[in-house]
């Protein structure tokens, strides 16, 4: 499962794309990074009014206490606290290639045709930690499923109107991605 994406993009290049966005919390300042689960990171949402850019903690403590950042999909409708989550690149990680490497390879999974794009994602509001968020998953695209048994929800920029309705139906938004559609390489 994903459990680290970047985000190189800052509030500008976002707004260069979805121009009616507001900014209830005043335009954040973060720096290009590595996204850890537990850290703040930006999240587009709906409300009465539009979209908003807030940034709220990856994860939600789960009932065992464990953070639960990574979502199942399938079989499920979303009525309330869908968002997108912003990155330009995910990763996902294997056995060494080489055995006597003690670390695991890393690959980062990024769109050749796009700088930055969305994973869809759930907002809720935890007693422990706030506002916080968790990407969706489901079954892996040709691109992923050497590398992983699970893919995070990429979603289209022309999907991201449809993931914010909630009243829309998720059948068809979110499943596997095409062939082609994500580049990998050793990160």
């Amino acid at each position: 499962m994903c459990n680290l994406y970047r985000l190189e993009k800052g509030p500008e290049a976002i707004r260069a794309v979805v121009a009616q966005l507001d900014f209830p919390e005043g335009i954040p300042n973060f720096e290009p990074r590595d996204i850890h689960i537990t850290e703040q990171a930006p999240i587009i949402r709906a409300n009465p009014e539009g979209w908003e850019l807030v940034q709220r903690r990856w994860s939600w403590p789960g009932p065992a206490g464990k953070p639960v950042y990574n979502y199942r999909s399938e079989g499920r409708e979303f009525p309330t606290g869908r968002c997108l989550i912003l990155t330009d690149g995910f990763y996902e990680y294997t056995a060494p290639a080489d055995p006597k490497q003690k670390r695991k390879d890393r690959w980062i999974f990024t769109k050749p045709d796009e700088d930055w794009f969305a994973i869809a994602g759930l907002w809720r509001t935890s007693k422990d930690v706030g506002e916080a968020f968790t990407m969706l998953t489901t079954e892996p695209g040709p691109d992923v499923a050497k590398y992983h048994a699970r893919q995070v929800a990429v979603l289209r920029r022309d999907q991201w109107e449809e993931w914010l309705d909630p009243g829309r139906p998720i059948k068809g938004m979110i499943g596997p991605m095409p062939a082609g559609a994500l580049h990998v390489a050793r990160a």
